[in-house]
């Protein structure tokens, strides 16, 4: 079975191809909260460094993460956290 941070982490990879890549469930944090599942899975932090990025805004870059993850937002994932950097950044 694949978990959402897997899913997460296999999409950013196949659209952006970055250096690095973090995804971190933080759903623990929101336990009890509007939009937290009873298993969790569904507040998460992404820390990516990419190319892709490069010369481009910060709301570009967001806007490049949320398209590449558009399924899993429209589905498991309640919140997501982007910090989003070019090489050398």
């Amino acid at each position: 079975m694949t978990t959402v941070a897997q899913q997460i982490e296999a999409a950013l990879s196949a659209a952006l191809s970055p250096d690095h890549l973090a995804v971190i469930d933080d759903s623990h944090l929101h336990a009890g909260h509007a939009g937290a599942r009873p298993g969790g899975e569904s507040h998460f932090t992404v820390e990516i460094t990419a190319a892709a990025f490069t010369g481009r805004s910060r709301v570009a870059r967001h806007r490049l993460v949320n398209t590449a993850l558009a399924d899993l937002l429209a589905g498991p994932v309640h919140a997501l956290v982007i910090k989003a950097k070019a090489p050398g950044e």
